[in-house]
C-alpha cells in the first residue's frame, strides 16, 4: 500500500533569498540532522543569463533502523538522488528526491518547494509532499513502513528548526539581507519594477481564515522600503506602494486555499502530528474535489478525524454520511428556525452556563429533576432530538467563540450532570429509548465535541441505567466521564480540578446563581395523544426540500419536470450516498406516464437517522431513444461520497427527465482475463443498491436573465448553484476554482 504525506505550508518570516543563504548551509553535512552523513555534488548546471540554478546530489543517510535489520539487509547506509532547481527570477526553489538504494524494493519520492509568499514579499512558504511504497522488504514490509514513517515525521518537525538555526547564524554574522536577483547588462533586457514592501505581520495576529491569500494588515510602523537594486523611490511610486498597501489591509475577504498553514493550525486547531496534518490536509482536498465548493470547516473535519483516529477512509466514510444527514435535515440551519417549545423553557432542566478552567464552554444538565417521561408524553421523541441538536449547535458556535477569547484552539466542551432525584421513574422505557435514540445520533454526527462529561451525586439506581446507555456510548467518550457518588465531588480530585470555584452553581453548594430550570413535573394537563406526537414526528423531520431515492441494477430512478416557457433553467443538487451512479439529461415532447405508487409519497418511512427511498421509472420500456426522447447532456459519472451541482439551460418547451442510473463495471476485454480484484469489486458494488439525495428547481427565463445580468461582473455564466444547499454554521467558502469544476451541463 502505498503511503501519502501532505505537509502544510510552513511560513518563514524573512525574504525567500535569505531563507535559501541559510538552506545552502545544510550542505555538504548538517551536525543537526545526525542521520544526514554526507553528500556530494553530481553535477551542476546554470542559465545563460544567470536565473536558474540547477544542482544534482548524492546524499548519504544513516536510518536509525534495527541492527539486525540492517545485518540482513546487507547496508549500514541508504543513499538518495537530490535535484535542486532554484530560479531566481521567479523566486522558487523546487527539490525532488528519491531512493537509490533498495529502488526495486521501495519507492520513496519526495517534493519539496520553497517560494515568496503570495501576499508578503519579505515572507518565504515552504510545503513538501512525498510517497511511500514498499514492494517487498525481506518479510520486514510492516517494520520498515513503521521507521520509514516515523523518521520521515521526525525530519519534517525538524526542518524548519534547522533553517532557523541557520538563519540566526546569519542574523549573527552580521547578514540580514541577500539582494534580490537581477539580470546581467549583457542579458536580455528585462524590465524591474520597484518593489513595495508589504506590511510585517505580528505573530500574534495570525489569520482566521487558512488562507495563504489572506491579505496583511495594516503596516507595524516600519514603512515601505526600496528594492535592492534601487536607492530610492519617486513620489509616484510611493503612492502606488501606499494605495497597494492600504488596498490589501481594505480586502479581507479572502479565498482559502487547498492547502493549510501550518501556524494557523496550531493557532486555531492545535498541536498536530506531521503525519496527523497531512491527514487533515488531503481530506480536505478531496472533500473540495467531491463536495464541489462547500466543504465543513477544518475543526469539523479534525474531529471526524479524531474519532476514527486519523484513519483516512473510516472518517471520510462517517464525515460523508453525517454531511449528508445535516444537509437533508438542514441542520445548518437549526439554529436560526428552531424555536423551543414553552414545555421545554420551563421544565427541561439544562443550560449553558459560563466555562470550564480549559476555557470549554460548560453545559449544566440536572437529569434526576428532569420528568422524562411528561417531557416525551407532551412533546414527542423527534422534538427533544431536535432540541438536543440545537444544544450541539450552539455548543460548536461556543467553541468557536472561545477560541477567539482565549487564544487556543478550543473544540469540545464539558457537561456536568447532576443526578440527584434520578430513581425508577427515569427508567421509563420510552423515555429510555428516546434517550438511546439521542445518543447515537450525536455520536454519530458530533464526534469529539465532548471534553468531559463530569456526573455527580450518582445515586444507587445509576448503575442500572449505565448499564442500558453505556453500549451505545463510543469507548473513546466513556474515557472522558468522571463519576462522583455523594457528595464525593466537593474534596479534593472534585469539581474545583475542572471549574473555578466562584462559578460552581449554587444548588452544587458554590456561591454562583444557576439560570438553568429546576424541572419538576410536567402537568398532565400538556399530555399529548400518541397520534397527534406521531403526526408532530412526521412534519418535523419530513420538512426538507431534498427527497431521497434508491437505484438498482435496471432500475434507474427518474424524476420529470414539464417546461412550457423554452430558454428556463433546471437546476440540481445531488449527493450519492451509496455506490456510483450515472446522471443523465433527456427530453421528450410527450409526458412519460409515471408508475402507480403502492405507498403514498411522504409516508413515515423517512426519519432523521435512517431517511427512506424510492424508486421511480418514468422512460417506457417501448421507447426508443433518438425516436421517443433525446439525450440533451453528456452522461455525467458520480461517484460514492460526492456532492453534485449544476444546471441546464433548456432549449425546447416539452418534459425534460433526470436519471440516476446504477454504474456497472466496465467490462473486460475478450481476449485479456478480468483480474481477481476487478471480479471481487464488481460482485461488491452489484450486491448493493445505490441511493441519492436530491433537490431540483426550474428558475423561469425572466428570472434567469435576470441572474445572468447579475452575474455577469464576475465573468461567468456557466452555473447556477441552488440557493438553499450550503453550510452555513460548518462551511467555508472554497476558490472559484473549485465552484468552476462542479460546473453545470449547459446546452450549447
Amino acid at each position: 500500500m502505498v503511503q501519502k504525506y501532505q505537509s502544510p505550508v510552513r511560513v518563514y518570516k524573512q525574504p525567500f533569498e535569505l531563507v535559501m543563504a541559510a538552506y545552502e548551509r545544510r550542505f555538504p553535512t548538517c551536525h543537526l540532522i545526525p542521520m544526514f552523513v554526507d553528500s556530494e555534488v553530481l553535477g551542476e548546471s546554470v542559465t545563460d543569463d544567470g536565473s536558474v540554478h540547477t544542482v544534482q546530489r548524492r546524499c548519504k543517510l544513516d536510518v536509525d533502523a534495527p541492527r539486525l535489520l540492517k545485518r540482513i539487509a546487507g547496508v549500514d547506509y541508504v543513499y538518495f538522488s537530490q535535484e535542486n532547481t532554484l530560479n531566481k527570477r521567479d523566486r522558487t526553489l523546487h527539490i525532488e528526491s528519491h531512493n537509490e538504494t533498495f529502488s526495486n524494493r521501495v519507492i520513496i519520492h519526495e517534493l519539496c518547494c520553497y517560494s515568496a509568499h503570495p501576499d508578503n514579499e519579505d515572507w518565504t512558504c515552504f510545503e513538501q509532499s512525498a510517497s511511500l511504497d514498499i514492494k517487498s522488504f525481506f518479510g520486514f514490509e510492516s517494520t520498515v513502513e513503521k521507521i520509514a514513517m516515523k523518521q520521515y515525521a521526525s525530519s519534517i518537525k525538524k526542518g524548519k528548526e534547522i533553517i532557523e538555526f541557520y538563519l540566526n547564524q546569519l542574523e549573527e554574522e552580521g547578514i540580514t539581507q541577500v539582494p534580490r536577483w537581477s539580470p546581467s547588462l549583457d542579458g536580455p533586457s528585462v524590465a524591474v519594477k520597484p518593489v513595495c514592501a508589504t506590511p510585517k505581520i505580528p505573530d500574534q495576529d495570525l489569520p482566521a481564515v487558512p488562507a495563504l491569500s489572506d491579505p496583511a494588515p495594516a503596516d507595524d510602523g516600519d514603512g515601505l522600503r526600496a528594492s535592492s537594486n534601487d536607492s530610492s523611490l519617486n513620489d509616484s511610486t510611493t503612492k502606488d506602494c501606499s494605495r497597494q498597501a492600504e488596498n490589501q489591509a481594505e480586502n479581507t475577504t479572502a479565498v482559502p486555499e487547498d492547502k493549510l498553514d501550518a501556524d494557523y493550525i496550531k493557532r486555531y486547531l492545535g498541536d498536530l502530528t506531521p503525519l496527523q496534518e497531512s491527514c487533515l490536509i488531503r481530506l480536505r482536498q478531496w472533500l473540495q474535489e467531491s463536495h464541489k465548493g462547500k466543504i465543513p470547516k477544518d475543526e469539523h473535519i479534525l474531529r471526524f478525524l479524531r474519532a476514527r483516529d486519523f484513519n483516512m477512509d473510516k472518517a471520510r466514510e462517517t464525515m460523508c454520511q453525517s454531511l449528508t444527514w445535516r444537509k437533508q435535515h438542514q441542520v445548518d440551519h437549526l439554529l436560526e428556525t428552531w424555536t423551543s417549545p414553552r414545555v421545554l423553557s420551563d421544565y427541561y432542566t439544562g443550560g449553558w452556563h459560563h466555562h470550564d478552567k480549559e476555557g470549554r464552554p460548560l453545559y449544566i444538565l440536572r437529569l434526576g429533576q428532569m420528568d422524562t417521561k411528561g417531557l416525551v408524553r407532551a412533546l414527542g421523541e423527534e422534538s427533544l432530538l431536535r432540541h438536543v441538536l440545537s444544544i450541539n449547535e450552539e455548543g460548536l458556535r461556543r467553541c468557536e467563540e472561545n477560541t477567539k477569547v482565549f487564544g487556543r484552539p478550543i473544540s469540545c466542551w464539558t457537561c456536568l450532570v447532576d443526578l440527584e432525584g434520578l430513581n425508577m421513574r427515569h427508567l421509563w422505557r420510552p423515555g429510555v429509548k428516546a434517550l438511546l435514540r439521542i445518543i447515537e445520533v450525536v455520536e454519530a454526527n458530533y464526534p469529539e465535541t465532548l471534553g468531559r462529561l463530569l456526573i455527580l451525586r450518582a445515586p444507587r439506581v445509576f448503575p442500572v441505567l449505565w448499564t442500558l446507555v453505556s453500549p451505545f456510548i463510543d469507548e473513546n467518550t466513556r474515557k472522558k466521564f468522571l463519576i462522583y457518588a455523594g457528595n464525593d465531588y466537593q474534596g479534593p480530585g472534585g469539581l474545583v480540578d475542572y471549574i473555578d470555584k466562584e462559578i460552581i452553581p449554587d444548588f452544587l453548594g458554590g456561591d454562583c446563581m444557576c439560570d438553568v430550570p429546576e424541572g419538576g413535573l410536567v402537568p398532565k394537563s400538556l399530555y399529548r395523544t400518541a397520534e397527534e406526537l406521531e403526526n408532530d414526528d412526521i412534519r418535523l423531520w419530513t420538512e426538507t426540500i431534498y427527497q431521497s431515492a434508491s437505484i438498482f441494477k435496471g432500475a434507474p430512478h427518474e424524476v420529470v419536470i414539464e417546461i412550457i416557457d423554452a430558454a428556463s433553467v433546471i437546476t440540481w443538487d445531488f449527493d450519492v450516498c451509496k455506490g456510483d451512479v450515472v446522471f443523465h439529461i433527456y427530453h421528450s415532447k410527450r409526458a412519460p406516464q409515471p408508475p402507480a405508487r403502492k405507498d403514498p409519497p411522504g409516508g413515515p418511512h423517512g426519519s432523521i437517522t435512517t431517511p427512506g427511498g424510492n424508486n421511480v421509472q418514468l422512460i417506457d420500456r417501448s421507447w426508443t431513444l433518438g425516436l421517443d426522447y433525446s439525450m440533451v447532456e453528456s452522461p455525467l459519472t458520480c461517484r460514492e461520497g460526492e456532492s453534485v451541482q449544476g444546471s441546464h439551460v433548456t432549449r425546447w418547451p416539452g418534459f425534460y427527465i433526470l436519471q440516476w442510473r446504477f454504474h456497472n463495471m466496465p467490462g473486460s476485454s475478450s481476449t485479456n482475463l478480468p483480474r481477481v480484484d476487478d471480479v471481487l469489486a464488481s460482485l461488491q458494488v452489484s450486491s448493493h443498491k445505490c441511493k441519492v439525495m436530491y433537490y431540483t428547481e426550474v428558475i423561469g427565463s425572466e428570472d434567469f436573465r435576470t441572474a445572468c445580468f447579475d452575474v455577469q461582473s464576475l465573468g461567468s455564466m456557466t452555473s447556477l448553484e441552488s440557493s438553499h444547499s450550503g453550510f452555513s454554521q460548518l462551511s467555508h467558502a472554497t476558490s472559484s476554482s473549485n465552484n468552476s469544476q462542479s460546473s453545470s451541463m449547459i446546452s450549447r
